[in-house]
């Protein structure tokens, strides 16, 4: 007995009912980005290690124990892009678009992470990730919320809610952190071992820390919200201001801090109770400092992405479309004739099957397996005749049409 195959943990197949649903949200976020006059971009899923060291950070959880790296047979350094912020940012700065003014994009594919593997997470994922480049101020981050926004409520996706937070900048953030180090510090013994070892490189990780006893030592921690200078203040009021105008609904959270080191001032995230642990479906904010740490010159930026295989969880199934016709070819005679029928319908948008010949006992089964509206018969008669027998399965009606009447009949598909 052969050995059963085996699949590696975290990764599945995108079977049909699932690619229907990833469909269907690849079209909805077309049609929502093309009013924004974003454009997709291509980009590749091998990155130099290097590129997320020096942009996602060392001492990040994606870095330091998920990504997938590895020395190739030439001695390049290279790894399974984690995300896809950083790829973006590489493309930007390769293709000399830096003095090309505003650049919005967005691009879809899988990403990877060696993750506990758990409802809504996965070690190969599907996302779909917006970025702008260039972009000024907090109007930018408004009109991206209030795009996410319309793109989730598109899909039918209404049982989110939008969070949002500030987390200051290379100004005054370096002053927030000591004293939020401080703060855990004391209270370090109380806390998990992830929570002390972040305490030093990452201190504003413990603040997302789902332990619970780590979040009852948590109540009191200084939030960065409190901690922000004028600007970035300024620019929060403003991001605040600019939902409130277009009625999007949000609540501040301090706890929002993100997970990779590049984010600055805005952060957000939109959230289900639907998902269990992994709530969010839709998250980002501001990386203004990113493309400058990249070797780039001081440029703006914001952007999102959203993980697909967690909106498809919040979607009902895609209706597959129906089957119109079985073509069935009694006789080897006929089949020549009966194939150019089956792509003449196919040419004329009707969904086809052809049965491949045989008993018409068998092909007439297969034509109540796969739920057709017709079975087309093809014999002796119908090739010297030049048309085809059309039976409709539900009502059992046969007759003779010529192929140009069989072909109107068949496109009438409420028939």
């Amino acid at each position: 007995m052969a050995k059963k195959l085996q699949s590696i943990r975290g990764i599945h197949d995108g079977l049909p009912t699932e690619v229907a649903k990833w469909r269907n949200i690849e079209d909805v976020a077309r049609k929502v980005f093309a009013s924004h006059a974003i454009s997709e971009v291509r980009l590749p899923i091998l990155e130099p290690k290097s590129l997320f060291v020096r942009s996602v950070g060392e001492e990040t959880d994606i870095v330091s124990k998920e990504m997938y790296a590895f020395e190739d047979q030439g001695g390049d350094h290279i790894c399974l892009r984690p995300e896809g912020t950083a790829g973006a940012v590489r493309a930007y700065l390769q293709a000399g678009l830096t003095r090309a003014g505003a650049q919005r994009w967005f691009y879809m594919g899988p990403m990877f992470r060696r993750e506990r593997p758990q409802k809504g997470r996965l070690r190969q994922f599907q996302q779909i990730g917006v970025e702008y480049f260039a972009v000024n101020g907090p109007v930018a981050d408004v009109e991206m919320l209030r795009m996410a926004q319309q793109f989730l409520d598109e899909l039918g996706i209404q049982q989110t809610r939008l969070e949002i937070n500030t987390l200051g900048c290379s100004a005054c953030r370096p002053a927030y952190r000591e004293t939020l180090m401080t703060y855990l510090k004391e209270r370090a013994e109380s806390l998990c071992a992830t929570c002390n070892d972040r305490i030093e490189t990452n201190p504003m990780r413990v603040l997302d820390c789902k332990n619970k006893t780590c979040q009852a030592q948590l109540l009191d921690a200084p939030e960065v919200v409190a901690h922000v200078c004028d600007d970035c203040d300024a620019h929060f009021s403003g991001l605040k201001s600019g939902l409130d105008a277009l009625a999007v609904d949000y609540t501040v959270n301090p706890r929002i801090v993100r997970g990779l080191d590049y984010y600055n001032r805005t952060a957000f995230e939109f959230v289900t109770d639907q998902l269990g642990a992994q709530g969010t479906v839709l998250a980002g904010g501001r990386y203004d400092g990113l493309v400058e740490s990249l070797g780039g010159p001081a440029t703006s930026a914001v952007g999102f992405a959203a993980g697909m295989e967690r909106l498809a969880m919040l979607l009902p199934d895609v209706p597959e479309p129906r089957l119109d016709v079985v073509v069935a070819a009694l006789g080897d005679e006929s089949l020549p004739y009966s194939l150019r029928v089956a792509d003449a319908l196919r040419q004329q948008g009707l969904i086809v099957i052809h049965a491949g010949g045989g008993t018409a006992k068998r092909q007439f089964k297969i034509a109540d397996r796969e739920n057709s509206r017709f079975v087309l018969v093809i014999g002796e008669d119908e090739v010297a005749k030049g048309g085809v027998m059309l039976k409709h399965l539900k009502t059992g009606k046969q007759d003779f049409y010529r192929l140009d009447d069989a072909v109107q009949i068949l496109l009438a598909r409420d028939v």
